[in-house]
């Protein structure tokens, strides 16, 4: 093994080991919030007005929206835990260092994303677990339910890095998720089936990207979708890979963070 391929391997393990460190130190407000936040969507939308929607999709209401809800705590601690991680080393500075030093690109965008990736899965398996004291859950396709959430994790990861590259502020990294992920989210048939809609608002629909992860995630669990997986699950790879190369050339450039 060569000196420089040891470096970026102790490189990579340092800033996975930080990045995990960093949000299980904290976790009464990393891991908790989300898991309290899930318990309720449980309670109001699966037990109260699910019941009086009835079966969506051949499951009960309940059984339905699991799925989507473990893929919008994913979703969002995955994003969450980058934009926040990386804007913080932009504003102490400590992200100067690391570019200066013989770190690869790759080797820096790789451990931030993996942070985020590891927390996202972590809130995911969290909520899971959770889940299993309000319905039953039986998995259809093991290889689908994980292919989909690790490359949902991975993507969100990438995006929250690229929104803290560009980020001037601590108002910055707030804008993305609160204007443009929430709706994204909520609009992307984690409470609905797009069958409910007129056609047009299905075509509409089509073009939201969450809406694609959700249902490949609920293929996975439940084996029902309102969308083609081999089509999400594509759009998902080109996603990872046009992101990543992205934020490689985000990094070389040192652009938004070099003072």
């Amino acid at each position: 093994m060569s000196s420089e391929l040891r470096a970026n391997l102790v490189a990579l393990n340092t800033i996975v080991y930080r990045e995990v460190r960093r949000f299980t130190r904290i976790w009464p407000q990393t891991l908790l919030p989300p898991a309290i936040t899930m318990v309720l969507y449980f309670v109001i939308f699966g037990n109260l007005i699910g019941r009086q929607i009835g079966d969506m999709g051949g499951f009960t209401y309940m059984e339905y929206i699991v799925p989507g809800l473990i893929m919008m705590a994913v979703i969002t601690n995955s994003y969450g835990n980058v934009v926040s991680s990386f804007f913080g080393s932009k504003f102490q500075r400590s992200i100067e260092e690391l570019m200066v030093s013989p770190v690869s690109p790759h080797t820096i965008l790789i451990g931030y994303t993996l942070g985020g990736v590891l927390r996202g899965l972590a809130v995911g398996v969290i909520v899971t677990l959770l889940s299993l004291f309000f319905t039953h859950l039986q998995v259809h396709h093991l290889g689908v339910t994980i292919l989909v959430v690790v490359l949902t994790a991975t993507i969100f990861s990438l995006l929250g890095f690229i929104n803290a590259v560009f980020a001037r502020n601590f108002d910055d990294i707030s804008i993305i998720p609160t204007f443009v992920l929430t709706p994204l989210t909520y609009l992307g048939g984690v409470f609905y089936s797009i069958n409910l809609l007129p056609p047009f608002w299905q075509t509409v629909s089509m073009a939201n990207p969450v809406l694609h992860m959700v249902n490949s995630f609920r293929y996975g669990i439940l084996g029902v979708s309102d969308i083609k997986i081999s089509v999400a699950i594509t759009f998902m790879l080109i996603a990872t890979a046009v992101l990543y190369f992205g934020c490689v050339r985000l990094l070389v450039s040192g652009r938004g963070m070099r003072s």
